[in-house]
């Protein structure tokens, strides 16, 4: 009741600005220097940003003048179609929407009487940021992409995309749309002017988060980090993230591990968080992420774990057709470091979180692609979570904390079982089978491997899927 009394509290604060007024089109921003796109939430489109705004303005980084004609809208009492994914939660349901949660956030709600008196046109220092400095990265995730991973674009200009029917990650449409990335090793104007504002944004930051490609493989990663030791003023409350999928060379681990117990001796950030990625375990993890290598990549979040202890780790599963089958174990092996780790140092009083959230995009990579009988595997993984949650009240471990699996741990789990057998379109569903079948076929040859010796409980699905014509 208390929760929600204090989300009711601050729509009707909103609402007396705008029904459209969020203060997160001020307050949050996601800006992706590798291409040049920016957006604030991470529901509106990501949009240009014009060369000619920066030039003069570093901070149109964030405050383009696309962003400034939406707050003025929002200050107008408008609503802004690109925020449409809001609109709908609160016309369709009960349900307070993303606008409502982002305001009030400890990096937004402070802010709400001073950013309601702004004139639209002023710049404004975002207090929640997020930037990929470069799409430089040692992995080729099955569903990212040429935008995100140099790996793919090398994979892509080699072999041209996919033959699905979408034609998978082909770049034709990536440069249509001005979204091609920049070499890592090329002059880029828009990491540029990040540094040229960065002095002034670093005062005013609640959260900095640096995710890619991978960020261990940016040179920018490290400047950052050594600019926030060598600071003679730090921001000592700066919320601080990197994303990592922690699978580059030992030498870059250790560095990083010297950079993070810097920041922890010298009191020099609130907290810091690493931010990795898995979705299975063992070889059928490693069949989805290529580049993984598991048995490293499990050793090195002991490894941090063990000589960084006020780190937390979040692993961010992106639950898809090749996670079901081996869930069940990534659960137990999270738990285990729950127990062996987690302190009241650490940020959320946890070592390790899990943070299963569904794969829409590539369709033909989701779980609602598969027969309805392996959803019993997503309701004995959220059961098996269940289970370990009730330490979560019981137990303590040796640092005097609980360590099972929090509510929202399980309910995230749970809702991916009702998703997936949500009603689908007959032709869609087939389509999307279809190009599973092709997208696995190319993806062996390209990369060799096999997937039936991987995930020898798909063979009948896959023999289905291999004899739909189009």
């Amino acid at each position: 009741m208390q929760e929600t009394n204090k989300f009711q509290d601050i729509k009707y604060k909103l609402d007396q600005v705008g029904k459209g007024f969020c203060l997160a089109k001020w307050t949050q921003v996601t800006m992706h220097l590798h291409n040049g796109l920016t957006h604030s939430c991470h529901h509106p489109t990501p949009h240009k940003i014009p060369l000619s705004e920066i030039k003069n303005n570093p901070s149109a980084l964030h405050n383009t003048k696309h962003k400034k004609y939406k707050r003025k809208e929002m200050l107008e009492g408008k609503r802004p179609a690109e925020c449409e994914y809001c609109w709908k939660v609160e016309d369709n349901s009960k349900s307070f929407s993303d606008r409502v949660f982002k305001s009030e956030e400890p990096w937004s709600q402070p802010f709400l009487e001073d950013i309601s008196n702004l004139d639209w046109r002023e710049n404004y220092n975002p207090k929640y940021v997020e930037v990929a400095f470069s799409n430089a990265c040692n992995f080729k995730c099955s569903y990212c992409g040429p935008m995100f991973s140099s790996k793919w674009i090398e994979e892509i200009e080699k072999y041209g995309g996919y033959p699905t029917t979408d034609s998978f990650n082909g770049l034709e449409q990536i440069k249509a749309e001005g979204k091609l990335p920049y070499k890592h090793s090329d002059v880029n104007p828009y990491v540029e002017a990040f540094w040229e504002w960065w002095p002034d944004l670093y005062r005013d930051l609640h959260t900095f988060r640096i995710t890619g490609g991978e960020p261990l493989l940016a040179k920018d990663t490290w400047k950052v980090l050594d600019y926030i030791i060598e600071h003679p003023t730090p921001n000592k409350n700066l919320h601080l993230a990197i994303n990592s999928n922690l699978g580059v060379p030992d030498n870059l681990i250790d560095r990083f591990i010297e950079k993070i117990n810097k920041l922890e001796k010298e009191n020099r950030v609130s907290d810091f968080v690493i931010f990795t990625s898995v979705d299975g375990w063992g070889k059928q993890a490693e069949y989805g992420r290529h580049g993984l290598d598991f048995d490293k990549f499990w050793k090195n979040i002991d490894k941090i774990l063990s000589k960084c202890p006020t780190v937390t780790i979040g692993i961010m599963c992106t639950y898809n057709v090749f996670s079901i089958l081996s869930f069940d174990e990534l659960i137990k092996g999270v738990y285990e470091y729950k127990k062996k780790y987690s302190s009241m140092d650490r940020a959320w009083n946890t070592a390790v979180s899990l943070d299963t959230s569904f794969l829409r995009y590539p369709s033909h990579q989701t779980v609602q692609i598969l027969p309805k009988e392996f959803s019993e595997n997503i309701n004995k993984s959220a059961e098996l979570a269940k289970s370990l949650e009730e330490i979560y009240h019981t137990t303590h471990n040796e640092f005097g904390v609980t360590y099972g699996f929090s509510e929202i741990e399980i309910t995230k789990i749970k809702r991916i079982y009702d998703w997936m057998l949500s009603e689908q379109d007959e032709n869609t569903l087939k389509r999307n089978r279809f190009n599973f079948y092709k997208f696995v076929d190319e993806h062996d040859k390209r990369r060799g491997i096999n997937f039936l010796e991987t995930f020898p409980e798909y063979k009948e699905f896959y023999d289905s899927c291999k004899n739909i014509n189009l």
